[in-house]
């Protein structure tokens, strides 16, 4: 099923999510009736409402009008919904996410960029090359980017760029023609169960590329270099390990700006520069390069397109200055991306760094404290929020005490604080001082303290 034979009239129920309000704006435009629920609030939420589509910001069966012919339903959404029941008992089709995604993808050349880092990033860099080089696509991201105003855009080209989910093995559902593996690392194990099913159902997602597509993954990362031996389809190698088809060379870091020479198989194509800190973005751009080549955007204008590059709300995001503190977002919320951040803040910022962190589910932290206690080298104060649930029940003994425990065996002399469970901002303004940099970092709501911190700050100039 593609766009077309998708139904006229379609329900979202948890409209509001990054993933869902993307997928109503495009149907919106695409001339779909849509209608939705939520009982949050987001920018995403305000947006479709100004483009015409009805929200209702509670559940409740009077919401599915009576032309409703399908109605899809977020993960977050529980089976004992009353809209979900409602749609079941009037048997109209439901649907998750997921699969609203691939069917819209069907009338695409899809490009599906998945990983366990930086999707949202490298999707927008691949989204900004293919555009730099006139091909026009459908971008669906999983933030706010700028440059498109918003997390979607309807184009009028044969691509589709849009990050592949592999958290609930949803990715699965799509067959795009080009895919890209940033990474892949153990998470999301409380899906999957173990490393062997995860790593299966990346050979799985990979395989389901249509001829004659290809694959485009990332030399560096252990997990992936296991897949490419056993891939049956073309693949495209990009890093900074010798072997890579593209690798970079020469990285330089500095301020909050980074380089490196690219080289393709041996050739050099050119100097590689980003507005953004970190050689995590510099690995993002360069998968970018090698989409761009594969569909036929010279170098030159890929580069230039990345030198112009505007990242995602939340990735790496100035937030402010205020009382000569500055205040950096981040959406990091694995180990790795934690120290990755770390060092891009580190690049930026020669003084004291003060992280705040908000754990992100309980199944997470309790699979991957340890790692997270190894995490926070370079910071110079830890302050640990209580952990975002996300949706999940709490499971017993599993809090941020465990970071905290893990932060003391492996970075004892690391000055670390609690966050009050009220006053969070105001708790903060005691610690930081005049020339600190404070780092932000969790994928659920820990934004706000900052902003909240930043207020107060003014408030006291």
């Amino acid at each position: 099923m593609g766009c077309k034979e998708i139904p006229r009239h379609l329900h979202f129920v948890g409209i509001g999510g990054v993933g869902m309000s993307g997928l109503a704006l495009l149907l919106k435009q695409q001339g779909h009736e849509v209608t939705g629920s939520d009982t949050g609030d987001s920018y995403f939420l305000q947006t479709l409402k100004l483009s015409g589509i009805r929200v209702y910001n509670r559940h409740a069966p009077a919401n599915l009008a009576p032309e409703t012919e399908l109605v899809v339903v977020s993960s977050a959404i529980k089976p004992d919904n009353p809209e979900l029941l409602a749609a079941r008992e009037r048997e109209i089709p439901v649907i998750r996410r997921g699969e609203l995604l691939a069917w819209v993808m069907r009338d695409y050349r899809g490009i599906a960029v998945a990983g366990a880092h930086g999707k949202t990033t490298t999707t927008a860099m691949v989204a900004n090359v293919l555009l730099a080089g006139g091909l026009d696509p459908t971008v669906l991201v999983g933030g706010y980017w700028p440059l498109i105003e918003g997390n979607c855009r309807l184009g009028k080209g044969s691509y589709f760029v849009t990050e592949a989910d592999e958290s609930d093995a949803s990715f699965l559902l799509l067959t795009p023609m080009l895919a890209v593996v940033t990474n892949i690392e153990n998470d999301h194990l409380d899906y999957y169960g173990n490393l062997e099913a995860l790593l299966g159902a990346f050979r799985t997602f990979l395989a389901r590329i249509e001829p004659p597509g290809t694959a485009v993954v990332c030399l560096d990362s252990p997990l992936v270099r296991q897949l490419i031996g056993v891939l049956n389809i073309p693949v495209i190698t990009y890093g900074m390990e010798e072997g890579a088809d593209y690798i970079l060379k020469k990285v330089e870091l500095s301020g909050s700006s980074s380089s490196a020479l690219l080289y393709y198989r041996g050739r050099l194509l050119g100097q590689l520069k980003l507005n953004l800190p970190g050689k995590h973005n510099l690995l993002n751009a360069a998968a970018a390069v090698a989409v761009g080549a594969y569909l036929g955007v010279p170098f030159a204008v890929a580069s230039q397109a990345l030198a112009e590059f505007r990242s995602v709300r939340r990735r790496f995001e100035f937030l402010g200055e205020a009382g000569g503190v500055m205040v950096v977002d981040d959406y990091a919320h694995h180990p790795t991306e934690v120290q990755a951040t770390i060092e891009a803040a580190r690049q930026i910022h020669r003084g004291r760094l003060v992280v705040v962190f908000q754990p992100h589910r309980y199944t997470r932290t309790a699979l991957l404290y340890p790692e997270f206690g190894r995490s926070f080298f370079g910071a110079d104060v830890l302050v640990l929020d209580e952990i975002y649930p996300a949706g999940e029940p709490p499971l017993p003994g599993v809090t941020a005490e465990l970071i905290a425990k893990a932060c003391q065996d492996h970075c004892p002399d690391l000055p670390l604080y609690r966050l009050p469970s009220t006053g969070k901002a105001a708790f903060l303004k005691e610690i930081v001082s005049p020339g600190d940099l404070v780092l932000t970092m969790g994928a659920g709501d820990i934004y706000r303290v900052g902003k909240e911190l930043l207020e107060i700050l003014k408030g006291a100039e």
